[in-house]
């Protein structure tokens, strides 16, 4: 199968984009979607992402891990198809789309994205961690010396041992001002850190606001591949208006033969 594909990253989360209206890709074929995110074999990236033809709305997006399977809401994935969507002229600054967590508001300026996640009801508050849903699942645990931290031995052992097959995503969290948190997150389906999670610095922010870390709701998440803004208001108990904002960047585009 030829086709063309475009490489994207968002603060460092790397993902190959593929226009799908025409529905010629093969969704089920979970050995080739793991073969193009291979960094040795294929195009190489922490997931793919089809954009798709929608009934009602501007598109509609499918994500996959790196491993081939399809899985929850990916928050810098969800930013760049947005700006993939602005390139392809099927919208300009302003969109809103299906992922399967359900429907996105999301505008777009000069390179930065601000894509709407879901409300968050619920965060639960654990001794030694926090865990919340921001369209995937995230465990937040705090941990001096973040950059010298061992992200892969512990994040892996969390995922399994607490997670077992389903997963979770494991983020670690360092304080760095009233409002600024440092953020080095171990996905699932990666299996690996990534140099940056969308869902997990939303997860990270909100849940830093709810432990009484941070009074602001405006918050500033430093990551390995760079930083991102999650704002949001409390209302009742309920994080509304959550939005993930950040660059999205087009790396190239080639020919999968």
């Amino acid at each position: 199968m030829q086709f063309t594909f475009y490489k994207y990253q968002g603060t460092g989360n790397d993902f190959v984009l593929i226009d799908n209206r025409q529905l010629f890709f093969s969704k089920n074929d979970t050995k080739f979607i793991s073969l193009l995110c291979n960094r040795k074999f294929g195009i190489g990236a922490d997931g793919l992402i089809l954009l798709e033809n929608h009934s009602s709305l501007d598109f509609k997006m499918v994500y996959y891990n790196a491993d081939g399977n399809q899985s929850s809401m990916c928050g810098n994935g969800g930013r760049c198809l947005v700006h993939f969507a602005n390139f392809l002229g099927i919208i300009q600054s302003k969109t809103i789309f299906e992922a399967i967590d359900g429907v996105h508001e999301a505008s777009l300026e000069q390179g930065i994205v601000s894509l709407k996640m879901n409300s968050v009801s619920k965060v639960v508050e654990e001794n030694e961690y926090t865990f919340l849903d921001t369209g995937s699942p995230h465990h937040i645990t705090l941990c001096e010396n973040l950059s010298n931290f061992d992200v892969l031995t512990h994040g892996a052992r969390l995922r399994n041992e607490l997670y077992g097959k389903e997963g979770a995503n494991i983020n670690f969290v360092e304080s760095i001002t009233e409002s600024t948190f440092s953020v080095r997150t171990y996905e699932r389906g990666v299996e690996a850190e990534t140099l940056s999670c969308g869902t997990g610095v939303t997860a990270v922010a909100i849940a830093m606001h709810s432990k009484g870390l941070t009074k602001s709701n405006k918050v500033f998440l430093q990551t390995s591949g760079g930083e991102l803004t999650v704002s949001f208001e409390k209302e009742e108990g309920v994080y509304k208006n959550v939005y993930l904002t950040g660059p999205a960047v087009m790396v190239f585009k080639g020919e999968w033969k």
